[in-house]
């Protein structure tokens, strides 16, 4: 690694992803330490922390849709949408960072899924929105701004935000390495396609 070109990319951890939080992941909390401690060694100069941060009535909540529950599936602007719990609605302690976590060696907080109608699991870009189109954060090019060629992904949910980053990515070409046991998944069932969708990407699993 080349602390110089190389940025860490912090996933949601969040309070509201963890245990008894709105959306937990399986044992999301069992990372928490391990990342905290990662960021006070800073062998990152530079690292991002991304924060899920819904407004209310967001449409990826089942709340959302009258007479349906969280976790089933609809199509939202062409494509298949996940229904899940509230979660992470702007300005509750569950969308804030994981207050465990000394964030100042942060030197970036991208807030995401803070349009009303479209969700937001990568870092990178936006899911689809109703012109069909994945409109981009910015980070990509803020990372190159500052001489970034590699990036390693951590956090939470393994097999959604975190997948979903480290695939972005890798397309928008940088070397993309996955910390593995620095994330957790919504359910461990994902893991085996997980596992797949990174090899096919060309992504290391460290």
């Amino acid at each position: 690694m080349h602390p110089e070109s190389t940025a860490l990319i912090v996933v949601d951890l969040q309070p509201d992803f963890m245990p008894g939080g709105a959306l937990p992941c399986h044992e999301g909390d069992a990372i928490v330490a391990d990342i905290s401690a990662l960021l006070r060694q800073r062998r990152y100069r530079t690292v991002v922390a991304t924060q899920d941060w819904h407004p209310p009535g967001h449409a990826s909540f089942a709340s959302s849709h009258p007479g349906r529950r969280p976790f089933e599936q609809i199509r939202l602007h062409g494509q298949p949408q996940t229904l899940w719990p509230d979660h992470c609605v702007q300005g509750t302690p569950g969308a804030a960072l994981d207050p465990r976590v000394d964030w100042s060696a942060a030197d970036l907080v991208l807030r995401k899924g803070t349009r009303p109608q479209v969700d937001s699991y990568s870092a990178f870009r936006e899911n689809h929105g109703p012109d069909g189109t994945r409109p981009p954060t910015g980070l990509a090019g803020w990372l190159r701004e500052r001489g970034i060629a590699e990036v390693h992904v951590c956090g939470l949910a393994r097999d959604y935000c975190v997948l979903w980053t480290a695939q972005d990515a890798a397309a928008a070409g940088f070397r993309v390495r996955f910390l593995w046991e620095l994330t957790r998944p919504v359910t461990p069932e994902g893991d085996a396609p997980t596992r797949a969708a990174l090899e096919a990407a060309g992504i290391a699993i460290a």
